[in-house]
């Protein structure tokens, strides 16, 4: 028997022999398809090379292609498990000519490995040609030798083949294997062809035209080849058998099924280990592509996967989780063709036993519920739409597991009943939007989420991808498009952009087409919580809803942004571990060139506590441990020992961050909550540095801090200040420390000197720039003191009036200093003279004079200033006029 390894490694090694660049199959994602929301055909990764987007990557290629086919129009998930030939992964082995060789090659390659390569009966084989492609016809019976009845014309669209409404198409020639009479069924074409006696095992795509909008089709100036064959199929005949779940690949996992159940895949329990088998392969391969299950988009479609695999092994009577038990066996059988297999296997088990917990405690209530509900329904009768939407919105049944748990006891599922329980949860939703509070201009993102649902984002993988638009919105107002200067917000169905939350800015990049618009994406937000939001100003082109888009996130500042956040993390379980458990974040900011955290803690940190701070945390950098991502309830997250911040809302699913060395109980240095972006590894954050530690409100702390490059810069700018100043003042580096002291000290004694020397000066006159010496004089019967003191330190005001007061014995004194352009004021009265001059009134003359306000003091003793300093002389004159009445 010719195992399904063999035959996919002997296709590969025909075309290769044949000149064909062997193409290892592309990610499960589509990259260049924002239509699809999985890979579902061979040719998929080479559109954009037939299209003339990008180059080929030789003019003729193969490839054995990952498929999917279990959301959107393409969905094959109900069938599964109940036919021969239905699958949720498949492969699609292919050869492609990119203008290269056409239908003539194209047909003698595929009945050459048909029937000599792989030795199968020309007996067997039927091809069919769309009905006016005389040329496919002849070549056929000119290459096969196939009687004209085998070669059958087909006029439906079964036999064209079409990228979309326009674009590249044309016609098709399937090949058929007949499994012989012993099965009902006729030829393709036939009133009978529906049955499984002729099954379509290699369909050949002759991509000759351009269909053009106004309907007409022109010869593509470079016709070109895209086959499709599905291995399952072909390993099904290859082995002898009709069903492509008794080829040894499905049946060394449906083996590994019946020996860990004990439950033979007999009868009733065949379709339920088919399931398991085909949803095992489409989760581990979806997982390993990096899809995780999730709420939204292809991470929904996956956990869908998962549940109905689940249920059927609960069906088989499972006790324990099963399916991560069966992906060692999985990994065997696939691992060498698909080595992503073998590098995501601890991943993969890892969720799928966390999935299948999860889902065994409430699948239990769920069947319950339904049991009761359909208790006393039979073969024929509905289950009520409420009932299926409690069992959604409560249990987490998708409508399909809930429609596939009744089909064996013919029981139905009122689907209108269901859309509208939903339609009525959303209403609700709605009007507890409107009533929170929230801006009315803001329901513009309510009805956008109600009709588009929420963003898929694809940014924790990559920084780059293509999306549909699906709204533009201008001045607040959706729009049709967006043309040159237009400042919009343009929404697609996925992006690889980050919606500023938790703290992380908003991502910027630019959106762009082949046809020549562009758009620079300043920021993006995320109104609800759900949506991302491209803030964009159009450059060039314009842009419709519908179009699709290529999205282009500014790697640096993302790379940037990604090692702040990660450091954030670090320095929370680093504040914990020098401060104590007291500690949790209150509040952080993420940005391009720093990081802010805040945190609970009533004092201050002193030196050593921030550098002991930053020294742990650089020596998680340099450990380099890599950085892990989960995807697990809040509950199971907080008992995992993930710190979760408090009165943070979370959801039914929340991503577990995981960073630094394991330590006690084997667990992370830091395992937090987090949906942002990090680094891959601590080791790229590059160095940590902290600039400063502030108080922002009673007992919270803030930490502003550096990473990477900033920190660098930072730490280089602050080597040359050093640098500089050390040659100012003539000293190493090493020797600034004691020779700035040195300095100070220095200026401590000339201050001094300088103050000893002023005071002598206006004690005993004698002028000159300094100032005027003291003029004793008499007023109104008054001993009074005037002097105006250039250069005298205001401090110094005190002690000479003090000794101006005693030198007169009774009396009053007023001394101006002035200094830079400005003067301060001081009186001095005798204590027998304050009942009649306080000292107050006369400095606020004296202030006024020096074009000031106010002044204050005792009645002995005040004090005040101006900003005109040469008014000095006014001002003496002023405090005289006070006293002269």
């Amino acid at each position: 028997m010719t195992s399904t390894n063999d035959i996919r490694r002997s296709f590969l090694d025909f075309f290769g022999n044949a000149d064909h660049a062997e193409v290892q199959s592309a990610p499960l994602v589509p990259y260049n398809d924002p239509t699809l929301m999985f890979v579902n055909a061979g040719m998929v990764p080479f559109k954009n090379a037939f299209t003339g987007l990008e180059t080929p990557p030789a003019p003729r290629a193969t490839s054995s292609q990952k498929c999917v086919r279990a959301g959107g129009k393409h969905n094959d998930l109900d069938n599964v498990g109940y036919t021969a030939r239905h699958h949720t992964f498949f492969e699609m082995l292919g050869n492609f000519s990119f203008g290269d060789y056409f239908k003539e090659q194209a047909i003698e390659n595929a009945w050459t490995l048909l029937t000599r390569e792989w030795g199968l009966s020309p007996d067997k084989l039927t091809a069919t040609v769309y009905h006016t492609d005389d040329q496919a016809f002849e070549l056929w019976r000119k290459i096969s030798g196939l009687p004209e009845n085998r070669i059958i014309r087909i006029s439906t669209n079964d036999n064209f083949w079409s990228m979309g409404e326009t674009g590249p198409c044309g016609p098709c020639s399937e090949i058929f294997y007949d499994h012989g009479d012993h099965i009902f069924g006729g030829p393709p074409g036939s009133p009978d062809e529906d049955g499984d006696r002729f099954v379509e095992i290699w369909n050949l795509v002759f991509m000759q035209f351009d269909q053009q909008s106004d309907g007409k089709r022109c010869d593509l100036p470079s016709p070109s080849i895209d086959t499709g064959m599905g291995l399952e199929r072909i390993a099904a005949v290859m082995q002898g058998v009709h069903n492509n779940y008794d080829t040894d690949t499905f049946r060394s996992l449906i083996s590994a099924s019946e020996r860990l159940t004990r439950v033979a895949a007999e009868g009733d329990n065949v379709a339920s280990h088919r399931v398991i088998a085909d949803h095992l392969r489409s989760t581990s391969f979806l997982m390993a592509d990096g899809v995780l299950p999730s709420n939204e988009g292809r991470g929904y479609v996956l956990r869908r996967i998962m549940r109905r695999a689940m249920r059927h092994a609960h069906l088989l009577g499972a006790s324990e989780p099963l399916m991560h038990r069966l992906v060692p066996g999985l990994v065997t059988e696939m691992g060498q063709a698909y080595p992503e297999l073998v590098r995501g296997q601890a991943l993969i088990e890892e969720v799928l036993e966390r999935e299948e917990t999860q889902f065994r405690r409430t699948l239990d209530k769920g069947l319950k519920l339904l049991d009761d509900a359909t208790g006393t329904m039979s073969d024929g009768d509905e289950l009520n739409g409420e009932t299926a939407f409690k069992l959604y919105d409560t249990y987490g049944f998708p409508y399909d597991l809930t429609e596939d748990a009744l089909r064996a006891r013919g029981i139905g599922v009122d689907r209108g009943g269901f859309d509208e329980a939903m339609t009525r949860q959303k209403e609700a939703a709605r009007a507890a939007w409107k009533g929170s509070g929230e801006a009315a201009s803001g329901e513009v993102w309510f009805d956008i989420a109600e009709r588009e649902g929420s963003t898929e984002f694809t940014g924790y993988a990559a920084t780059s991808g293509e999306g549909t638009v699906v709204s533009i919105l201008k001045d607040g107002n959706e729009v049709p498009e967006a043309s040159v200067g237009d400042e919009v917000v343009i929404l697609t169905n996925q992006t690889p952009f980050y919606g500023e939350s938790g703290g992380q800015a908003g991502d910027t990049g630019a959106i762009s087409t082949p046809t020549g618009f562009s758009a620079a994406v300043s920021d993006t937000s995320k109104p609800l919580g759900r949506i991302h939001a491209h803030h964009a100003k159009v450059g060039a082109g314009k842009i419709s809803i519908g179009d699709n888009v290529q999205l282009e996130v500014d790697g640096e500042r993302r790379a940037q942004i990604r090692a702040n956040h990660s450091a954030t993390h670090l320095v929370h379980a680093a504040l914990r571990n020098q401060l104590g458990g007291h500690v949790t974040q209150k509040g952080s900011l993420v940005a391009q060139d720093r990081l802010r955290f805040d945190f609970s803690h009533p004092t201050g940190l002193t030196n050593e506590d921030v550098r002991a701070i930053e020294a742990e945390v650089n020596t998680e950098i340099r450990a380099n441990e890599p950085v892990a991502t989960r995807l697990m309830s809040p509950d199971d997250a907080v008992e995992a020992g993930a710190l979760a911040l408090f009165g943070e809302k979370y959801g039914d699913e929340v991503r577990v961050l995981s960073m630094g060395r394991t330590g006690q109980e084997g667990r992370n240095y830091s395992v937090e909550l987090c949906g942002g972006t990090h680094v891959n590894a601590t080791g790229d954050i590059g160095v940590f540095r902290i600039i400063s530690e502030s108080a922002v409100s009673s007992g919270v702390r803030r930490i502003e801090a550096l990473t990477g490059e900033a920190a660098r810069t930072w730490l280089v700018e602050r080597e040359d200040a050093l640098k500089a100043a050390a040659s100012t003042i003539r000293a190493t580096p090493e020797e600034v420390p004691a020779r700035i002291l040195a300095l100070l000290e220095e200026r401590k004694r000339l201050e001094k000197e300088l103050a000893e020397a002023q005071k002598a000066l206006a004690l005993g006159g004698g002028g000159g720039d300094a100032g005027v010496a003291p003029t004793d004089e008499e007023i109104a019967g008054i001993s009074f003191s005037g002097q105006v003191i250039e250069g005298l330190n205001p401090k110094e005001l005190r002690p000479l009036l003090d000794e101006a007061k005693q030198r007169l014995g009774s009396g009053v004194a007023v001394i101006v200093a002035v200094n830079d352009g400005k003067a301060s004021i001081a009186a001095g009265v005798t204590d027998d003279l304050t009942a009649e001059h306080s000292a107050v009134e006369l400095v606020r003359a004296g202030v006024e004079a020096l074009g000031g306000k106010g002044g204050g003091g005792r009645p002995d003793m005040a004090q005040g200033g101006g900003p005109d300093g040469s008014k000095g002389d006014e001002a003496i004159n002023a405090a005289k006029a006070v006293i002269g009445g």
